[in-house]
Order: C-alpha cells, then sequence, then structure tokens
C-alpha cells in the first residue's frame, strides 16, 4: 500500500478525474490518505478518516511512510485561521487541521492554538465557530463548508468519527421520541418527499439548531422543522432527532 498526506491547506476531492468533476469532499492539511491508483495528473485515494474514495491532483498531496501513516500524535488546530511556516514560506490552515508531531515527510513549524480530540470537548462551542461561514458543497472547511461536513468536522473535536454524508450519519445514535427532549449536542435530522435523509444540523440548546445552509447560521427548530429567520418560512422537514452519547449504528 502507498500512503500519503495533505500539504496545502485545503485540497479538493472530485467525483471523477478532471478539474470539472463534482467535488465529492475535501481533504485538510495534515489529512491521511491511501493512494489507490497513480496517473500523472490525477491520484485516486481513499480519505483514512472516513474512507471516501474520489480524485484528488497529486501535486497537493506528500508521499508518506507506512509508519508516519500509522502514527498517533495528534492535534487539531482550533482557530478559524492558523500560521504554519513551511520550507516554502508561511501556510494558512483552517480550523479542524491536523498537527502531527512525528511525520518527517512534511515539514512545518506550527505557531497557533491546538487541541487534541476529546469526549469532554463542548462541540456546540466548536460548532458556532463556524457561524457565517458559507455553504459549499463538498466542503469541509471555514472557506466553505456543507452540511454533513459541518457535522463530521464538529465530532471529530470529540474524538467521534461519522461518516461523510447525512444519510449515512442518519444511520448512528439513538433516536429520541420528541423533539421537546433534544439536548444541546443531539443531531437532527431532515427528509424530502421521497424520504431520503438529505440534511443534518447540531441542536445547540432547546428550540436552536446550527446548520449549514446558504451559512452556517442558528434558527429555530419545532416538530415542523427548521423555522428560516430570514424567509420567514420552513427550509427543512424534520424526520427524527438522534442522542450520539451512544455511538451506535441502528
Amino acid at each position: 500500500m502507498i500512503f500519503g498526506i495533505c500539504n496545502v491547506s485545503v485540497a479538493p476531492v472530485r467525483l471523477e478525474s478532471s478539474d470539472r468533476a463534482e467535488m465529492v469532499t475535501q481533504l485538510l492539511f495534515g489529512e491521511k490518505l491511501e493512494i489507490l491508483e497513480k496517473s500523472k495528473k490525477w491520484w485516486r485515494v481513499k480519505v483514512d478518516f472516513d474512507g471516501y474514495e474520489g480524485f484528488v491532483d497529486p501535486k497537493q498531496i506528500t508521499e508518506i511512510s507506512e509508519n508516519s501513516f500509522f502514527s498517533k500524535n495528534l492535534a487539531y488546530t482550533t482557530e478559524l485561521f492558523n500560521l504554519a511556516l513551511t520550507p516554502n514560506g508561511p501556510l494558512t490552515l483552517p480550523l479542524g487541521a491536523s498537527i502531527w508531531e512525528n511525520i518527517p515527510e512534511l515539514s512545518f513549524e506550527y505557531l497557533g492554538e491546538k487541541a487534541e480530540a476529546h469526549p469532554d470537548i463542548d462541540i456546540v462551542e466548536i460548532g458556532k465557530t463556524y457561524l457565517n461561514v458559507p455553504y459549499l458543497w463538498g466542503g469541509k472547511s471555514n472557506f466553505g463548508i456543507d452540511c454533513s461536513g459541518l457535522i463530521q468536522e464538529i465530532f471529530k473535536f470529540k474524538n467521534i468519527k461519522l461518516p461523510r454524508n447525512a444519510s449515512q450519519q442518519a444511520e448512528f445514535g439513538e433516536v429520541l421520541c420528541f423533539i421537546e427532549e433534544a439536548q444541546p449536542g443531539n443531531l437532527a435530522f431532515f427528509d424530502n418527499e421521497e424520504g431520503q435523509i438529505i440534511h443534518v444540523g447540531l441542536i445547540t440548546e432547546p428550540g436552536k439548531i446550527l446548520h449549514a445552509h446558504g451559512k452556517v447560521r442558528i434558527d429555530p427548530i419545532d416538530s415542523n422543522g427548521i423555522f428560516n429567520t430570514d424567509s420567514k418560512s420552513y427550509s427543512h422537514r424534520l424526520r427524527y432527532v438522534k442522542s450520539l452519547n451512544l455511538m451506535v449504528k441502528k
């Protein structure tokens, strides 16, 4: 097997080997991956964090050894904008970038704040750090993020590895019987007319939800769904709320 690591602030992962192809997810600085296939312009990769597969520009990836790939000393950047010094000059890192202490192939000096993932981290406060970040399909950073990318990034600070898509995330946790039972840190899922899960958000307090819709925002939520305070109408229909305190697949 061949392994790699993202060497730029944010790298797109595309559905096909073309710059015009859909961006299905992103790699943040320091994210590890397995290289499945190589060509001159594109590498097909598997993201280590969630198993997502796609195509990346090899110029944005540094190959690493097996020992480096399996190294464990990891912390995440905790500010919206963070600075690292590299041999090629300064590099701005997004919130949630991976800071490793023992990967010699990736040379940099990190100057900002960082934190290790921990079960007691306040994910609501982490989530609020993303407020007003613009919506971007496939995005996972504070330069642009989608609804499920937001939830995945928030929960990784709690050392919970959620899948990439909202429909996959909905397979985990315990369903609550009533919206009134929802607690900060619970997840609310929303469906379309066909019953497919198409949206997810984080309960921040009773009757409030943090989600990415146009931008990361906080809106009222009730048994009908999310009430958009700008349009004065419901934007998403509630399917159910789940607690992830017990990280089990249902």
